[in-house]
């Protein structure tokens, strides 16, 4: 196609891009801002849908700002590194109440609270991709594409996490990295000192006990490393196989193949707002991972259920438990498994599900276990959108959902940016059971 196009741009929509009109048609452009006028090429159409890349800013928005990192608009990690930190959060609030309301019927007019930090220097986990090609190098993927860019640096990765990648970089240019590496993630502990690596191979080189002597020589922090041989299917572990975070006067242990909050300036916030004044009966946490939210409820609760599908994030959650003298019941199974057909009658409900959120069968079946308060964690406002119309009543719930109608008010809403240079909204939503 690359049909040149002149464009004003009306508004920023999820997804990164920004919103303009042509000719009957409707474009998406990135790394825009609103109110500036543009040119772009387009490179893909859907019937009056019409994707473009920027070509120029011919009128840039007072607000446009310089980006930090050397590759922005090249990797397409991040989205919005030409905008300030702030109106980033004011132009998030704007995109989560317009998806709300046009996805989910869910008019939302209160205040949504800010909770930010350091907008560079944030993330303790990345995945880097391993160019085999001359000269080997890592990278990450362009966007929808298996092509890899090598990058020099990443100004969102914790400090530790940036020696870590200068090291690799300097071994897969040195031609010291093993052969073979697809790809490699690291992630490192709450204080910023301890790395742990996942390492996948297509397969050994070497013997394992080989591979993990040249990294540990390489990467002197390196307190975990897992090994995998894809063609073999076999994982090699060195190390204690998890690393300890700490959050809220609790100890986590987070093992290779578990999730943990990525943002380390946000969790204490996060944990706190989600608990706060939680206290009852019971608790069910959905989605628990590995006890982030079911460690402190334990502590208020006289009983909590924690549901997860992740066997690896479930032994750690009883691990962690045990380590914090607590008891909870844990059950490894998907929550819409568990919603099915469980008898419990929660006081409060903590959920913070993946990106296909909870699902309109599931959202219901969660309203009729009648929790008197429901804090939903989102990190996709469509997805939510479709699952708070269930839990709201603004969309009928489906037939196979059978008791008396439960029908939740929002008390709260707050915007944690968890990845600010990036389109992501993490969305904090708090329920109360209407009268």
């Amino acid at each position: 196609m690359n049909e040149e196009l002149k464009l004003s741009i009306e508004k920023l929509v999820y997804g990164g891009d920004g919103l303009a009109h042509a000719d009957g048609n409707t474009v998406f452009v990135p790394y825009v801002l609103p109110g500036e006028k543009v040119r772009a090429a387009s490179k893909s159409r859907k019937k009056k849908l019409i994707w473009a890349e920027l070509v120029e800013v011919s009128s840039p928005a007072k607000e446009r700002g310089k980006a930090r990192c050397p590759h922005f608009q090249k990797c397409g990690g991040c989205h919005y590194q030409h905008i300030p930190a702030a109106e980033q959060l004011r132009l998030k609030k704007e995109i989560l109440r317009e998806t709300l309301a046009r996805l989910g019927g869910v008019s939302w007019e209160g205040g949504i609270e800010e909770h930010s930090a350091e907008p560079y220097g944030y993330r303790n986990r990345a995945q880097w991709a391993v160019r085999s090609g001359m000269p080997r190098a890592l990278g990450y993927f362009l966007p929808e594409s298996s092509t890899i860019l090598p990058i020099d640096e990443c100004p969102v990765l914790s400090p530790r996490l940036s020696e870590t990648f200068a090291q690799l970089q300097n071994m897969a240019r040195s031609g010291t990295l093993p052969a073979g590496i697809r790809e490699i993630e690291a992630f490192a502990d709450s204080a910023d000192e301890k790395i742990a690596l996942n390492v996948a191979f297509e397969k050994f080189p070497k013997p394992a006990a080989e591979l993990a002597s040249i990294f540990r020589e390489a990467l002197p922090r390196i307190e975990s490393l897992l090994l995998l041989d894809q063609k073999k299917n076999r994982f090699e572990l060195t190390g204690p196989g998890f690393l300890l975070h700490e959050a809220g006067g609790h100890k986590y242990r987070v093992s290779h193949l578990s999730f943990f909050q990525v943002n380390r300036f946000l969790v204490e916030d996060l944990l706190k707002t989600v608990t706060a004044d939680a206290r009852g009966a019971l608790a069910l946490d959905l989605y628990s991972g590995v006890g982030f939210f079911t460690l402190p409820l334990a502590g208020t609760f006289q009983k909590v259920v924690s549901v997860d599908a992740n066997l690896a994030a479930t032994r750690d959650l009883q691990a962690n438990a045990e380590l914090a003298g607590v008891t909870i019941t844990a059950h490894n199974e998907h929550a819409e498994e568990f919603l099915k057909k469980t008898q419990e009658k929660p006081n409060f409900v903590v959920l913070d599900p993946p990106r296909s959120g909870l699902g309109v069968e599931a959202a219901g079946r969660l309203a009729e276990l009648g929790a008197k308060e429901i804090v939903y964690l989102s990190c996709d406002p469509s997805t939510l959108a479709r699952d708070l119309a269930v839990l709201t009543g603004s969309q009928r719930k489906p037939k196979e959902i059978i008791g008396p109608r439960v029908r939740y008010e929002i008390a709260q809403m707050h915007l944690f940016d968890l990845f600010p240079q990036t389109f992501h909204i993490e969305t904090l939503v708090r329920l109360r059971r209407a009268p």
